[in-house]
């Protein structure tokens, strides 16, 4: 099967492009978010591509006025790998690695935008994310992270809003294998979600961009650990040795405070400051619009809205959740002040933050 990527010098097998290895959790993705100066705007944008499902979906989310307002597409994709639009909702590459623009064509519920992204910096890769569940392979992909700043406009329920000065976000591209699509028929023994403790950190400073994420097991070893701080179109410093710690909102798992020691005498405090919002709303762990689901041959919309109510903690639509930081890099005596995102997914034990059972609210 012959598609549009093959005449491109993307080929990493002796296949055609449209034959993705043999794991059928592989996985190609774009995600976006963005949020105002104020913070009283957030929005979020993916779109998946899942090769051997021969499914591509896509979302946008808006919360504004505290309601959180998520459109959903999914269609066929039939190999094809570089038709990036699904529905209502295209991406467009304006000058890879720096330039995106994202579209959401109006009559398609309440959300319309043209919102275009410039990165600050060359991106980031993150360390290989390798994660086994016995001797079944759960996680194996590659992420690369890159801040930037937005211009262009959205509109929900019909009031417009333009995006200027100070609107910034982050954007990353990864691919690999995740689980993907339908329940398997037969999971490993051990079950495929029992712990995973998942903290993303990335914050816009002036001038500098920074990025610690940290994926722990139950007694908190990181397996998969990084801090970095780029300057605007400068160079990257690495801090492999960096350590957290947080405190958390009573009767929950969310976190009130975060800091980070990166090393080197430098440090980060992040405060949650702005609207929770829900990953839901772009498909992760949604019952219906789970990453990768077939929802017929025609392409298929959908949209709903979630409450600041709804999105507390205790609904399992909110669960995984980015929220939206105020945040501190402290370098001796020089403190920068900036914005950014929690990014947060408890299951399971985690021994040094005390956490402890499935979904135990922390004490």
């Amino acid at each position: 099967m012959l598609t549009k990527g093959d005449d491109y010098p993307l080929h990493q097998t002796s296949e055609p492009i449209a034959f993705a290895g043999t794991d059928r959790n592989f996985y190609d993705r774009y995600f976006f978010n963005g949020y105002s100066p104020d913070g009283s705007v957030f929005f979020a944008a993916a779109m998946g591509f899942y090769p051997q499902l021969g499914i591509v979906d896509a979302s946008f989310c808006v919360i504004s006025g505290g309601i959180q307002h998520n459109l959903r597409a999914s269609r066929r994709s039939g190999g094809e790998r570089l038709d990036l639009n699904v529905g209502p909702i295209t991406i467009q590459i304006d000058a890879p690695l720096e330039t995106l623009t994202l579209r959401i064509a109006e009559g398609n519920g309440p959300l319309a935008g043209e919102l275009t992204f410039k990165g600050r910096h060359f991106p980031i890769e993150e360390p290989r994310f390798i994660r086994r569940n016995g001797t079944r392979l759960f996680m194996d992909y590659t992420r690369m992270t890159q801040n930037g700043r937005w211009s262009g406009w959205l509109s929900v329920d019909g009031e417009r809003t333009a995006l200027g000065d100070g609107w910034t976000g982050t954007r990353d591209r990864s691919w690999g294998i995740r689980p993907v699509g339908a329940s398997e028929p037969q999971p490993p023994p051990e079950g495929n979600f029992s712990q995973f403790f998942w903290l993303w950190t990335p914050c816009n400073f002036e001038g500098h961009s920074l990025f610690f994420h940290s994926n722990d097991d139950a007694a908190g070893h990181a397996w998969n650990r990084r801090a970095v701080i780029v300057g605007d179109g400068g160079t990257e410093q690495h801090f492999d040795g960096a350590t957290f710690s947080a405190d958390w909102q009573p009767g929950t798992r969310r976190i009130a405070r975060m800091t980070a020691n990166l090393g080197s005498g430098r440090s980060l405090t992040l405060l949650p400051r702005g609207p929770v919002f829900a990953m839901s709303g772009l498909g992760y762990t949604h019952p219906t619009w789970g990453h990768g689901l077939d929802h017929g041959a025609d392409f298929a919309v959908a949209h709903d809205r979630l409450t600041e109510a709804e999105r507390g903690w205790g609904n399992p639509l909110a669960v995984h959740i980015q929220a939206l930081v105020a945040a501190e890099l402290t370098d001796g005596s020089t403190v920068r002040r900036g914005t950014g995102v929690l990014e947060q997914l408890f299951v399971g034990p985690h021994a040094p933050t005390g956490l402890a059972g499935l979904m135990d609210p922390a004490a």
